[in-house]
């Protein structure tokens, strides 16, 4: 730890980046899970990097190479597209902006393309996949610039041991999923 860390935030940091590699390793399983039964084909986008330096027990210094795409990508059966972006917090709330400039770009060209596009949440113990539109727009729907569990509760999804992220706990979130009028007016009076 350098001079003039603060020793709780960065005890928290660290926590947090290990919650975050435990929850994409959830959604990995998910998307093994959907894999198996045949419903996706979903991967890890791998970062780009360069190595620099290799050093011994298999250490070594990179240097990335582009700015960071979103996190998971793949085909749904049926041939839509899905990609999504994985954001994990330890705290109560999550912030809109913890997406880059890139990653929110790269969302709207897919999203403008037909893709299935979002925001795969975890908050604590509590798993959401919260569509593209739905997060872009989060200022304008909830009147501010972050969320809560509970604001997500309609776009909670299953889960098993894996984060089942199309499998939603509430019906009315599944219509994302299915391409069914996602229009969020439509969808927040239930019609």
């Amino acid at each position: 730890m350098g001079r003039g860390e603060d020793p709780l935030a960065s005890y928290r940091s660290g926590v947090n980046n290990n919650r975050g590699h435990e929850f994409e390793g959830y959604i990995k399983a998910g998307c093994t899970y959907y894999a198996i039964r045949g419903r996706a084909k979903v991967e890890k986008t791998p970062e780009p990097f360069r190595v620099l330096e290799k050093k011994e027990r298999g250490i070594f210094v990179v240097q990335f190479t582009a700015h960071a795409q979103p996190d998971f990508q793949g085909t749904l059966d049926g041939g839509r597209s899905i990609i999504f972006e994985a954001k994990y917090t330890i705290t109560e709330k999550m912030a809109w902006d913890v997406l880059t400039e890139n990653q929110m770009d790269t969302l709207d060209e897919h999203e403008s393309k037909g893709a299935l596009t979002g925001v795969c949440v975890g908050i604590r113990e509590n798993f959401f996949f919260v569509p593209w539109p739905i997060w872009k727009d989060m200022k304008k729907l909830w009147g501010k610039k972050s969320v809560t569990a509970k604001d997500l509760e309609p776009f909670r999804v299953k889960f098993n041991g894996a984060v089942l992220f199309l499998d939603y706990v509430k019906k009315a979130g599944g219509r994302w999923i299915s391409g069914e009028n996602c229009d969020f007016n439509r969808w927040r009076k239930g019609q």
